[in-house]
């Protein structure tokens, strides 16, 4: 039975079992909703009991459609509307929700007009200054809380040892398990500090994948003597450290269960999670709506009972609620029920206690503009292979080529207005007879698909000019781009890693020689090792 302690913040009368087992789901619920869509989840989270709901942005950009072919509508009120739709789905639930959403760097990853932070690989390249990783924790902790959300699932503790991840890449603080640990852990704690609960992922460790989850089930054939030296290290380091939730990916595991993915994996997540790496907390899944595992599952419901049989507590983006409650309750134990359900009651009662859910409500949001600029003149990286060619580039008339794929350029503007230069495109520098070149680049996505976004004509013109001519590149983007570049062993890069504006204007107060890049490439290329 649940205790009194916690039944008096939350209720005025006892769950029944199924009100119980409706606590476990974790729908998606989507800011550009219609309102017939938005009326018909208000419906779902009465009558079914729901426990917690996941902010994503549109049906356009969550989960298995993120990659398609949808139109993405620009939403200027998504911060308002956002506001209205949880005090909404709040009104509609007899149990306080619990709100989550993916904000690894910050609220910008789903709702525009909000603050956005460096992509934890900028993070990692940052080399002492975990203080900084810490406040940015914190302040995306604050956010989530000044809008009324008290989940966010992140960090990402995965160590991203393969160039060829689709998925994590830039979304990992790096490739060496004590940074990635010690960066984790400072973005916890800042976190923790605003009040918002934290969701470590995606276990057992997704890096060392060349499959992208939402499409395809990726194989990690490791032994578990391979993985807790690697994969698993962050997680047995960070669990029973205030540790609220784990996340656990779409993987399959061979050598630990060849039968069965992670998600629904009892030996991984009840064997591994709980019995031998002694985690009591919460335990919730990635989205139930990528086709690694929903394929395996076509008949409704299957796919949520097969996962919370595993040891999952949280059942996040599924679409069969329904079906899955009434899967749970005609096959699970009423003891297994009772179990996941004190887990995540613990959450809510820890959330909502008077002191903690008045934290920080009616909070404004922070400036990230101060703290995004004293990272990105600790993160700017230099990786030289022959530094007196930069000399002479900064030292001469140089062609000064932007190719920016319409995104504001202003460091090349601030190039243009104070260094003896010559403002070209890529396709005029190519004709011209001067050999020395400043490419500012970026790239047209963060992700590796289709090789970045590039199109073929551009990325061609680029191997020639980095073939041809001697040049200094200022890559304003994700640093796995330059494995695309055909870049020479003697080849001048300076990774800025975003397009903020403060990045560009510490990437022109570097150029004009006014600080120095203490940033280290928190990653191994494959192609390019100056």
């Amino acid at each position: 039975m649940t205790n009194t302690s916690q039944t008096h913040i939350l209720l005025t009368q006892p769950l029944t079992l199924k009100q119980k087992v409706g606590q476990l789901f974790m729908p998606a619920v989507f800011i550009n909703d219609t309102e017939e869509e938005v009326q018909q989840m208000e419906k779902l989270i009465r009558e079914q009991h729901i426990g917690s709901i996941c902010f994503f942005h549109s049906r356009a950009s969550a989960a298995t459609n993120f990659e398609g072919k949808k139109k993405i509508v620009h939403n200027e009120n998504s911060y308002h509307r956002l506001l209205e739709l949880i005090h909404r789905y709040q009104k509609a639930a007899s149990v306080p929700l619990l709100i989550a959403i993916d904000a690894e760097w910050g609220l910008a990853m789903r709702i525009e007009n909000t603050p956005q932070y460096p992509y934890a690989i900028t993070l990692g390249a940052l080399t002492d200054n975990n203080d900084l990783i810490y406040k940015v924790g914190e302040a995306i902790g604050g956010d989530c809380r000044a809008a009324g959300i008290q989940w966010n699932l992140a960090p990402v503790v995965d160590i991203n040892n393969n160039p060829e991840n689709p998925v994590i890449g830039y979304r990992s603080f790096g490739d060496d398990k004590e940074k990635v640990l010690g960066k984790a852990e400072a973005f916890i704690k800042g976190m923790s500090n605003s009040g918002t609960l934290n969701s470590i992922k995606h276990f057992p460790g997704h890096g060392d994948t060349a499959t992208d989850s939402h499409l395809g089930l990726p194989v990690i054939d490791k032994s578990m003597d391979e993985l807790m030296e690697n994969e698993l290290y962050p997680f047995k380091k960070l669990i029973g450290s205030g540790i609220d939730s784990v996340m656990v990916g779409h993987l399959l595991l061979p050598r630990l269960d060849s039968e069965n993915p992670s998600t629904t994996s009892s030996k991984i997540i009840s064997g591994l999670l709980r019995d031998q790496l002694g985690f009591n907390g919460v335990v919730i899944s990635d989205a139930l709506n990528m086709h690694a595992v929903s394929k395996m599952f076509p008949k409704k419901g299957r796919l949520e009972h097969a996962a919370f049989a595993a040891g999952m507590d949280v059942l996040c983006f599924s679409e069969n609620v329904v079906e899955g409650i009434d899967e749970i309750m005609a096959k699970a134990t009423e003891t297994s029920i009772q179990k996941s359900f004190d887990r995540v009651w613990a959450m809510k009662d820890k959330i909502f206690k008077k002191e903690n859910y008045s934290k920080s409500q009616g909070a404004e949001m922070q400036t990230d503009s101060i703290l995004n600029r004293e990272i990105a003149k600790k993160s700017i990286t230099e990786l030289f292979g022959d530094s007196t060619l930069v000399k002479k580039v900064k030292n001469t008339d140089f062609l000064n080529v932007s190719v920016s794929f319409d995104k504001k350029n202003s460091f090349s503007e601030q190039i243009s207005s104070n260094f003896d230069s010559t403002t070209m495109n890529l396709e005029e520098a190519l004709l011209s007879e001067k050999d020395l070149v400043l490419l500012s680049l970026f790239p047209p996505a963060v992700k590796p698909k289709d090789q970045f976004g590039f199109d073929e004509k551009t990325l061609a013109d680029i191997h020639r000019l980095l073939e041809e001519k001697n040049t200094l590149i200022y890559l304003f983007g994700n640093p796995y781009v330059l494995d695309i570049l055909k870049l020479q062993p003697s080849s001048n890069v300076v990774l800025v890693y975003q397009v903020f504006p403060e990045f560009q204007e510490v990437a022109f107060e570097h150029f004009s020689g006014k600080i120095e890049a203490r940033g280290k490439l928190p990653i191994q290329l494959k192609t390019f090792r100056p």
